[in-house]
Parts: C-alpha cells; sequence; structure tokens
C-alpha cells in the first residue's frame, strides 16, 4: 500500500522552478517528486491545486508558464472534492483564521483515511497542526514510517 500524500501549492511549485538559493527546500520537493514518479506514493488534490500551482507560475516565470502548466495538468492524482471536504476546510479557516485556499489542502488529508498534508508553508503548520495529518517539508518520509515493513515501498533491498 503507498502513502497517499496531498501536496499544497507551496510544495508543489519547488517542482517547476529552477534550482534558486532563494528556494528553500527545494531539494526536499525535488525528492518528493520523484518519489511520485517512481510510484512510490499517491498524490490526493484538491479541485483547486493546478490553479493555484498555475497561477504562481503565471507569475514567477511569465515566460515558460504555459509549458509548465502543460506539466502540472499531465499529473495523475486523486481528486479530493466534495461536500465534505470543503465543509472541512471552511470549519478549518474559521478555527484558524486563515484562508480557505489553504486550509482545503489540510481538509482533504482529515477527509481521507490516510492521506497526509506535505506542506512548505511553516505559517499554516504551525497553526494547523493541533488538527493532525500534517508534515512539514523537511520531514515528508515519515509518510513511509506509518506503513508496515513488508508494505514499504520505500524500504532498501524489497523484493
Amino acid at each position: 500500500m503507498k502513502p497517499v500524500v496531498v501536496v499544497d501549492a507551496s510544495v508543489a511549485v519547488k517542482w517547476f522552478l529552477p534550482p534558486s538559493p532563494d528556494e528553500p527546500d527545494a531539494k526536499l520537493a525535488l525528492d518528493l517528486l520523484q518519489a511520485y514518479r517512481d510510484d512510490l506514493i499517491e498524490l490526493l488534490e484538491p479541485p483547486v491545486w493546478q490553479a493555484e500551482v498555475a497561477a504562481v507560475l503565471a507569475r514567477l516565470v511569465p515566460d515558460s508558464a504555459e509549458g509548465l502548466v502543460w506539466r502540472l495538468l499531465s499529473f495523475d492524482h486523486t481528486p479530493a472534492s466534495g461536500v465534505r471536504v470543503y465543509l472541512k476546510a471552511t470549519q478549518l479557516a474559521i478555527s484558524l483564521r486563515h484562508h480557505l485556499f489553504d486550509t482545503i489542502y489540510h481538509a482533504a488529508s482529515l477527509m481521507h483515511p490516510s492521506a497526509i498534508l506535505i506542506t512548505a508553508d511553516e505559517k499554516y503548520r504551525l497553526k494547523a497542526e493541533t488538527f493532525g495529518k500534517v508534515l512539514p517539508l523537511a520531514r515528508w518520509k515519515e509518510i513511509f514510517d506509518t506503513i508496515p515493513e513488508h508494505e514499504n515501498p520505500g524500504e532498501a533491498g524489497r523484493p
């Protein structure tokens, strides 16, 4: 069983930007992307994910944004939508006094039985960690710690 992760825009944008010393945790984000490419994780994403990442790319790298958005749209992911996700996102936004476009990622992880939100947004993570199911990008590999060893795709020497 593969870990299910919700990756918010603060992480996904790092997958498309050129490496920069101004972009903290870029290597960690690329390692997470490689785990996706190696089919070690499953992506679960709310409906705003692609629009939010595309908006940031259009602003930061307008000359290459269209091609990058094509790549973004090609990602195989499970959509996390529906009434329960939106209502949970609304509850989180009110409770945390935080923007719904951030809380919807967390709501997606909370409404899924095993998903974990991976974020580089420390301001949000610190506010929301009491609700659980959220990890900072720096600790993303901990998602493999919750899988029994015989099912862990990240284990060396796996048959």
